[in-house]
C-alpha cells in the first residue's frame, strides 16, 4: 500500500470515527437528560423520534446532493449546521422548542450516514470498506470517554445533563474541520433526473407481492418496537437504577458488536438465512428475559449480559435481513429496496416504537407522594420480551428459506 493510500485510509477511518462518535455522545443518555427534565409520556417519545423523523428526509437529502454538490462540501455543510443546532439544544428548557432543534439537527445528521459510505467507497476499494466501516462503531464505543473524564477529572455525572450535547456539538465541528481535508467526490448522478419516488424507495414496493418478503418486511417493522425500548429508553432505565455512566455502560453492547458481526458471514453460510435472523431474533427475546430476571433477583450482573447480547441482535437480525433484501431485489433496484427496508424499519418502526415504549413506561410509573417516581421496569421487560417471542414464532412458522447462496456478500450493483 502506497503513502497516498495509506493517507486516504486514515482520513477516511477517522471520518468515520468522529462521525458516529459525536451521535452517540448524545443521543444514548438522552432519555435519562429527558427524564431530568420533567419531560415524559407523548413529550419525550416525540423528542426521542428525532432520528427516525431524520431518516424519513434523509434520502431525499442525499438524492438532492449527490446530483449537484461534492460529497465532501456537503458533508462538512451538514455537520457545521448540526454543531450549532446541539450547541443550542444544550441551552433549551422547552420541551417543544429542543424538539424542533433536535429534528433540524437529525435532518442535518441522518444524512451523512449515506454520505460517509458513498465518501469512502469512491475513494478506497469497496471491498476494503467494512474496515473503514469499523471505525464507526469503535467511534461509537468512543464516546464514553466524555463521560470517564468528567467524573474523574471533575467528579462529575453528566449522563442526565445537556453536557452530551455540548460534546456532541464539540466532537461535529471537528468532525467538519477533518472532512475539509477529504478526496474530492463530485457529484456520482450529476445531470441525472431527481425522482423522490427513487430516493424512497417505493418502486421496490412491488416486491411485496411476493408473500415472504412481505413477511419478512412486516415483522421486520414490527421488531422495532421492542427493539427500541432498550435503543432509546435503556439510558432511561440504567439511570433510574443509579448507573454512574449510563452512556459507557450501555457501549459496551456496540464493543461486543464488533465482534460478532464477524460470526455472521459465517453464519449465513452454514446455517442460512433464516436462521441466522432467528438467532438475532432469539437474542431479543432473550435480552428482555435478562433483564426481568436482573430485577426479579436484584442481580446488576444480568443488566451487563443484556446489554453484552446488543451485537447478536444486531449483526444477526438487522445485517442477515439486509443479506435478504439484497437477495430477492433484482439488480435495478437493490438499493431502492435497501432504502424501503431502513424507511419502514428505522424511520416509520422506529417512531411507533418510540411512541409506543413512551407510553408505557408513563402508564408504569407512579408519583409518591413526596415527588419521586417509580417505574416498574420488571413488567416492562416481561411485556417487551412476550412482543419479540409473538414476531420470533411468527417468523420461525411463517417464512421460509427462498433464496440461495446466502454466504454470498451483498452486491454492489
Amino acid at each position: 500500500m502506497n503513502k497516498a493510500s495509506t493517507s486516504v485510509r486514515i482520513r477516511l477511518s477517522i471520518m468515520m470515527f468522529l462521525q458516529y462518535m459525536l451521535f452517540a455522545v448524545w443521543f444514548v443518555p438522552l432519555a435519562a437528560y429527558l427524564t431530568k427534565m420533567g419531560v415524559e409520556g407523548w413529550k419525550k417519545a416525540i423528542i426521542m423520534s428525532s432520528m427516525p423523523l431524520g431518516c424519513l428526509v434523509s434520502p431525499i437529502v442525499c438524492m438532492i446532493a449527490d446530483r449537484h454538490f461534492a460529497s465532501q462540501r456537503v458533508l462538512t455543510a451538514l455537520n457545521v449546521v448540526c454543531a450549532i443546532l446541539l450547541f443550542i439544544a444544550a441551552y433549551v428548557t422547552s420541551p417543544l422548542l429542543l424538539f424542533l432543534i433536535l429534528l433540524g439537527a437529525m435532518f442535518c445528521y441522518m444524512p451523512t450516514w449515506p454520505l460517509t459510505n458513498a465518501i469512502a467507497m469512491a475513494n478506497y476499494p469497496s471491498e476494503k470498506f467494512p474496515q473503514i466501516r469499523s471505525l464507526g462503531s469503535i467511534g461509537w464505543v468512543a464516546s464514553l470517554v466524555f463521560s470517564v473524564v468528567a467524573l474523574k477529572a471533575y467528579g462529575r455525572k453528566i449522563d442526565d445533563t445537556a453536557i452530551p450535547l455540548l460534546c456532541g456539538a464539540g466532537t461535529a465541528l471537528v468532525a467538519a474541520l477533518l472532512n475539509l481535508t477529504l478526496p474530492n467526490t463530485p457529484p456520482p448522478s450529476k445531470g441525472k433526473p431527481a425522482s423522490i419516488i427513487d430516493a424512497l424507495g417505493l418502486r421496490a414496493l412491488g416486491l411485496m407481492k411476493d408473500f415472504n418478503f412481505a413477511l419478512f418486511i412486516i415483522i421486520s417493522s414490527l421488531v422495532m418496537i421492542p427493539f427500541v425500548t432498550y435503543f432509546s429508553f435503556g439510558s432511561q432505565f440504567f439511570d433510574y437504577k443509579g448507573f454512574t455512566l449510563v452512556t459507557a455502560t450501555m457501549n459496551w453492547g456496540q464493543f461486543v458488536e464488533m465482534f460478532l458481526m464477524l460470526l455472521v458471514p459465517l453464519s449465513l453460510a452454514k446455517l442460512g438465512i433464516k436462521r441466522t435472523i432467528l438467532i438475532g431474533m432469539a437474542a431479543l427475546v432473550a435480552r428482555y428475559i435478562i433483564f426481568w430476571a436482573g430485577g426479579i433477583y436484584d442481580q446488576t450482573a444480568f443488566y451487563y449480559m443484556a446489554i453484552l447480547i446488543h451485537g447478536v441482535i444486531f449483526g444477526f437480525f438487522f445485517v442477515g435481513g439486509q443479506v435478504y433484501v439484497d437477495k430477492k431485489a433484482p439488480p435495478e433496484i437493490r438499493a431502492q429496496a435497501q432504502g424501503l427496508i431502513g424507511l419502514l424499519c428505522f424511520g416509520i418502526g422506529w417512531l411507533v416504537g418510540n411512541f409506543f415504549n413512551a407510553s408505557l413506561i408513563d402508564k408504569y410509573t407512579l408519583i409518591k407522594e413526596n415527588g419521586d417516581k417509580v417505574t416498574n421496569w420488571t413488567t416492562i421487560w416481561i411485556i417487551a420480551a412476550v412482543i419479540s417471542a409473538v414476531l420470533l414464532a411468527a417468523f420461525a412458522v411463517l417464512f421460509r428459506e427462498d433464496v440461495k447462496q446466502a454466504s454470498e456478500p451483498a452486491s454492489a450493483d
